[in-house]
């Protein structure tokens, strides 16, 4: 009886690793035709301790071929990483369309940390998933196949493997106090880990892929196949350019939008009255930039605006009296190829600034609904969704405890004829005129609907739109400072609250 026991045993364990195999060589030809069809590839691996995360992924990466794909084994976060929003790290991480993305844990451990140990309020949890969702959202829209692994193990198995971690000294070191404290929470881990599927397991091509880990032979086999079914359907959808026309959302609940057609272009400063109110309002900036620091505020400003707007003189301004130590500008140009083979937003993310600095962004991810748009550098359906990816960006930021500022300096088309010509005439300036600049001025009337389109679905309660009225370069510089001052004031009461 034993022996019969044994021999289906063996021949159950050589069909699994024929099985193994087969599926191995199936996932290496659709790594190719993902690579090929600039497909990016994310797999998440997520399980209790013990449950056999590492060896499951090396089971996944041995067919296939190493330079097009990377391993990232989530620690807890540096310090770099804590004065950052949580999923910054993480979006740094996301696979461009050649590459695939496999991560050993993921944003998933902080939020079930976060549950068991209470470190968030129940309101403040529900933010952080409501984070997850669009993020992960965000990239399977962008065009990122997503697999979300769960490896689950039973009490007694998590022991008994624990156990024999100990008892061998190359692996002793895994079993941690951290590790042994999980352990002997289980049960409140598996409460959190049910949370966690509530919260997530979303549309149907996207569900966790939920695995028992007792076998890990059976664990791979399982895991692949259903890599190589998503892999395929996708390889498929791309072949035949299947794409889903995406709804742009509900518009965000705020008070009314600002508009172009309201602003007052006519109003202007004296030279002496600009002086005297630009030296009060800088000595203020510079005060409260270093309160920022000291009470560890994060600010993002985001400067758009027509061509020859004064964009930059603005920003000059506004830094003057700031430490150069605690703030960054960050002029946005058209992406490079690196930018291109990622996410839109993958780029200003990685630009997102510690707590306590600012980030200056001239010319921001806003590109995507102007510049995008009105050229045809994206598709219809890219810009629409764009509206709702941006929101919960922003949002993402406010949670983090963010300050938000967001500027349209607007001139009339007549001020800015005067100043390309003034820049045509001046040797010196010569430089900031170019043929493209001239080229958006004829499309005024599509970029001007962009625009009030813009105010009309961003312009939120976390992150609202201020116009500047710039025909006066004075006083849209004052005008913009005191919009700043005002928003730094705000969220730093917001946080002695």
């Amino acid at each position: 009886m034993s022996s019969t026991i044994e021999k289906s045993t063996g021949k159950s364990d050589k069909l699994v690793r024929k099985k193994i195999d087969e599926l191995g060589e199936e996932l290496a030809y659709l790594q190719r035709k993902s690579r090929e069809l600039g497909i990016p590839v994310l797999i998440i691996v997520e399980g209790l301790s013990a449950a056999g995360k590492g060896t499951l992924i090396n089971r996944i990466i041995q067919p296939l071929d190493p330079r097009g794909f990377k391993v990232s084994c989530i620690a807890s976060p540096n310090r770099d990483e804590q004065l950052r929003p949580f999923l910054w790290r993480f979006w740094r991480r996301t696979p461009s369309a050649d590459r695939m993305a496999i991560f050993d844990r993921s944003w998933y451990r902080n939020l079930l940390d976060y549950t068991i140990n209470r470190t968030l309020s129940e309101e403040e949890l529900k933010k952080a998933y409501a984070d997850v969702r669009a993020f992960e959202r965000q990239l399977r829209d962008g065009g990122t196949v997503f697999f979300k692994i769960f490896l689950d193990i039973s009490k007694k198995e998590q022991a008994s493997r624990l156990a024999a971690m100990q008892g061998n000294p190359a692996t002793a070191w895994r079993v941690n106090d951290a590790v042994l404290a999980r352990h002997a929470r289980y049960a409140d881990y598996k409460i959190a880990v049910e949370i966690m599927f509530d919260e997530t397991d979303e549309q149907e091509d996207f569900k966790w892929i939920k695995i028992s880990a007792k076998d890990g032979r059976k664990a791979a086999a399982q895991a692949l196949s259903k890599m190589v079914t998503g892999l395929t359907k996708r390889v498929n959808q791309e072949k035949a350019k299947a794409v889903p026309v995406m709804p742009v959302g509900r518009l965000p609940l705020f008070r009314s939008a600002p508009s172009l057609k309201k602003a007052d272009l006519s109003q202007t400063l004296s030279k002496e009255t600009y002086r005297e109110m630009l030296a009060v309002r800088q000595e203020r900036i510079e005060y409260l930039h270093h309160e920022l620091y000291r009470q560890r505020i994060p600010m993002i400003m985001v400067y758009e605006g027509w061509d020859a707007s004064g964009k930059g003189g603005n920003i000059r301004r506004l830094t003057e009296q700031m430490d150069p130590r605690g703030y960054e500008v960050i002029p946005t140009a058209a992406p490079n190829d690196v930018e291109k083979a990622h996410h839109y937003l993958w780029r200003f993310w990685n630009e997102f600034p510690k707590a306590g600095h600012v980030t200056i962004f001239d010319r921001s991810w806003y590109g995507r609904v102007l510049v995008e748009r009105v050229e045809g550098f994206c598709t219809k359906e890219d810009w629409k969704r764009a509206y709702r990816e941006i929101n919960e960006m922003e949002e993402n930021f406010h949670h983090f405890g963010t300050a938000i500022v967001k500027f349209w300096i607007h001139i009339d088309q007549d001020e800015q004829l005067r100043r390309f010509q003034a820049r045509q005439e001046n040797p010196k300036k010569q430089w900031k005129l170019h043929e493209e600049d001239w080229r958006n001025r004829e499309k005024w009337k599509p970029y001007e609907e962009a625009v009030e389109e813009m105010f009309l679905r961003t312009h939120t309660r976390y992150a609202p739109w201020t116009i500047i009225e710039g025909n006066c370069k004075r006083f849209a510089r004052i005008r913009a400072l005191d919009v700043t001052i005002a928003a730094i004031e705000k969220r730093i009461a917001q946080r002695s609250k």
